[in-house]
């Protein structure tokens, strides 16, 4: 039997916990398992619905039905320390646009932008070419607004 450890899969399972993305001012991932009981309370609150039971029935943020609103719903029905100052900023994610977004296939789609709140997305006009997004990673607050409209899937947010 071979006592060698195989990175490649151990990595698998990293990425994937650091993929997930928890409440708006959740402590740290490892912080947040130890102390969260899985009551449902923040999943059942959520205004927008975007909190799921994930992973070990953890809850996790899924923004492909709706955006977060921080309206901290969640961090005031959580009967558990899990959650930092909300008068910090919500998390450390921003938005990223991949190159499948319609607008690099010359397709002129702005729906991201549109449903933009704070206009952290802007298109570049370029003659005779579709206007290419860019993010403005200072403007994003990673709320996942312009995930769900996108007709391409091409919008993720990521730490």
């Amino acid at each position: 039997m071979s006592n060698t450890i195989n990175q490649s899969r151990r990595n698998l399972f990293s990425r994937r916990k650091n993929s997930v993305i928890r409440p708006p001012w959740s402590k740290t991932d490892i912080e947040f398992t130890d102390i969260c009981t899985r009551c449902d309370k923040c999943i059942q609150s959520c205004e927008t619905h975007i909190l799921v039971r994930g992973d070990g029935g953890f809850p996790e943020v899924n923004f492909n039905q709706d955006e977060c609103t921080f309206c901290k719903k969640c961090v005031e029905v959580c009967p558990e320390p899990l959650f930092d100052d909300t008068n910090e900023a919500p998390w450390q994610i921003k938005a990223v646009i991949h190159d499948t977004c319609l607008a690099n296939s010359g397709i002129w789609c702005q729906t991201c932008k549109d449903s933009c709140d704070p206009r952290a997305i802007q298109f570049t006009p370029t003659i005779g070419e579709a206007p290419k997004p860019s993010i403005s990673l200072d403007l994003c607050t990673g709320c996942g607004a312009c995930v769900s409209p996108c007709p391409n899937q091409s919008i993720r947010i990521v730490p």
